[in-house]
């Protein structure tokens, strides 16, 4: 692993900086309303402990930690005794559905750590600066797993995307290829043609639904992005496109084409780097993706064998919704995708364990010294690379 630029950047606990503290840890309940139909939030929600990451170029993101209510009786995904950490994304416009709040708490219950990520100026997180995350741009993410790794080195990581939020995992996996921390990684819903799926428009509540969400979330940043880009016409965009294209093509420091845009923001430019099992829960009646043969790159599930889809006859979009108070079975089969996932890789570290003890048995003196190398742990790596200490406030 290089070292960046720049690192991201957790006060010290010994001496915290006046301008920035970079993180801070504290509980918080509930979620924010005005969902739109179908998308709305569960009761009064898992208990919540964020984090706010200051990355390379002074951004910030937030990371929100599930840590209530504790379950009785939780179970432990990892041998070892720890939790495996479930990464969680959002859909791309940053509001926390009931289909992710369900998701983190059944993770919890069955032994995982969940964490959501949530992009600059998404779900109360502050926009320092002008620069938003672009839809396919994982650069962000890269930063918060790296975080991740650091505070938990031995845990499984595990990554969950929710609907257009797919986007933003699946650019992530691409651009690390085999140098990702992620062991296994699902999508539930997810836009895999977004260009296509931007150019042809959703269905109008839908279209009308996230088209205000956006607008919502920025207008409080309206003075602060005028410098950057049209707001007037950024406030009066009628369509997804139109607003997507505002925002991160026309902008006044350097505009590109809508070509150019997805050049760099398509999801599946890098796929065939990707190195860890993906697993795609799709629904043939999903009214924001549309009919499967217009959504679905088929082709990706023949030729690729780290791309996995589960496609089933109903269950909307994000929903896979069972009689309460069963949780949606799509959380229950990547739950248990996950299991098996942890089972396999356990059982190929112990037959390479036997493979190394019969070569060094076989091998002599000589071989057996060099296989006793001792080698460094990541977590000691990451400890030159970055200076992250933690700071509480509360």
């Amino acid at each position: 692993m290089t070292r960046p630029e720049r690192s991201p950047r957790v006060a010290s606990h010994h001496r915290v900086p006046q301008a920035c503290p970079g993180i801070h840890s504290y509980p918080t309940l509930g979620l924010e309303p005005s969902e739109p139909p179908g998308m709305l939030p569960v009761g009064p929600g898992p208990e919540l402990a964020r984090e706010y990451l200051q990355l390379a170029d002074d951004g910030l993101v937030a990371l929100d930690w599930v840590v209530g209510p504790c379950p009785r009786g939780r179970r432990v995904t990892n041998a070892g005794g720890l939790p495996a950490v479930l990464l969680v994304i959002p859909n791309a416009w940053g509001r926390l559905t009931r289909n992710v709040l369900g998701l983190c708490l059944l993770a919890l219950e069955r032994g995982y750590y969940p964490v959501i990520f949530h992009r600059r100026g998404h779900h109360g997180c502050p926009l320092v600066s002008p620069r938003l995350q672009a839809f396919g741009d994982p650069s962000d993410l890269k930063e918060a797993v790296t975080y991740i790794r650091f505070r938990h080195p031995a845990a499984p990581l595990f990554a969950v995307s929710e609907g257009s939020g797919s986007a933003l995992l699946l650019s992530y996996l691409g651009e690390c290829g085999s140098s990702s921390y992620v062991t296994g990684a699902a999508c539930i819903s997810p836009v895999l043609r977004c260009r296509e799926w931007f150019e042809a428009g959703l269905p109008w509540p839908y279209e009308r639904g996230f088209l205000l969400q956006q607008k919502m979330a920025l207008s409080r940043y309206a003075s602060a992005l005028q410098d950057t880009v049209d707001t007037h016409k950024l406030f009066r965009s009628r369509s997804l496109r139109e607003f997507e294209e505002t925002l991160f093509c026309h902008t006044k420091s350097f505009p590109i084409s809508w070509e150019t845009y997805w050049d760099h923001n398509d999801p599946l430019r890098d796929v065939d780097e990707a190195a860890v099992p993906v697993l795609c829960i799709c629904s043939a009646d999903d009214p924001v993706c549309g009919p499967p043969d217009h959504f679905l790159p088929t082709e990706l599930f023949h030729s690729n064998p780290y791309f996995f889809l589960l496609l089933s006859h109903h269950g909307g979009h994000c929903g896979f919704l069972r009689q309460e108070p069963l949780p949606a079975w799509s959380h229950e089969v990547i739950l248990e995708y996950f299991r098996a996932l942890t089972e396999f890789f356990r059982t190929e570290e112990r037959m390479k364990g036997l493979s190394r003890h019969r070569a060094s048995f076989l091998g002599g003196r000589r071989r057996w010294g060099t296989l006793q190398k001792r080698e460094v742990s990541p977590s000691s790596n990451l400890e030159e690379i970055f200076s992250w200490k933690r700071s509480y406030t509360r």
